[in-house]
């Protein structure tokens, strides 16, 4: 059994009682990396928030700490398959602007999405540059919302939020406002994950970006694109 009494350390006894209790303390470490890292089948249905994390902890038996103001009003991404905690944590976060901070390796919280901030030379001042590269995310979401029927603008009316960290990649997004189908809802989700840009943002881009989806009043032309009804920044 470990101690921090001073005579545990002395004499031959003691350094051998010292030396055993490190390595305790490494399998420890070890067993609960290794449990983190380790498939878990997950069967987390779209659900608010907080039952969500619940029914999360349960299944990959991590300890979780929840801001019942954070988590209010939010709701979780299914989750079902075969994923280490870390990844199915992840996925099932996808949509809430919100990401998980690992206090150990069984246990976490969750916080508001914080990106790291990417020095630039430019003076932050600089906003036209920014407004250009708004217009280059409206354009990357609705190419690749374009994709899939389900999510083809035009037809359903929605409010989100993308973080963009500083190699112009999505990392995440966050429904403000339905698009009226849950279906939808976690397919307008799924494809923009890890969506890229052509270009990194600049320092001045207020995140997150809100965009607006509307419903389209002229027909769309072979790239999904109109000259009416476009996403708004």
């Amino acid at each position: 059994m470990c101690s921090g009494e001073d005579d545990v350390f002395r004499g031959d006894l003691g350094l051998r009682q010292s030396l055993a209790c490190i390595v305790m303390l490494l399998v420890h470490a070890l067993s609960g990396w290794a449990q983190a890292a380790s498939p878990i089948d997950f069967s987390v249905p779209a659900q608010p928030l907080d039952q969500a994390l619940q029914a999360f902890s349960q299944q990959s038996a991590m300890a979780v700490l929840v801001d019942r103001e954070l988590t209010a009003k939010r709701r979780s991404m299914p989750l079902h398959g075969r994923f280490t905690a870390r990844a199915g944590l992840h996925r099932l976060l996808e949509g809430t602007g919100l990401q998980a901070h690992y206090s150990a390796a069984q246990a976490f919280t969750v916080r508001p999405m914080r990106l790291p901030v990417r020095q630039q030379g430019r003076p932050a001042s600089a906003t036209p540059a920014a407004g250009s590269y708004a217009l280059a995310i409206q354009q990357a979401v609705q190419r690749a919302l374009c994709r899939s029927p389900l999510t083809r603008p035009g037809g359903y009316r929605a409010a989100l939020q993308v973080w963009i960290d500083p190699q112009g990649v999505v990392v995440q997004t966050r429904l403000l406002a339905s698009t009226g189908e849950t279906r939808r809802d976690s397919a307008v989700i799924e494809a923009l994950r890890a969506l890229r840009l052509a270009r990194q943002p600049p320092g001045a881009l207020a995140q997150p970006v809100t965009l607006l989806l509307r419903p389209m009043e002229s027909t769309m032309d072979s790239d999904c694109m109109t000259t009416q009804g476009a996403p708004a920044v």
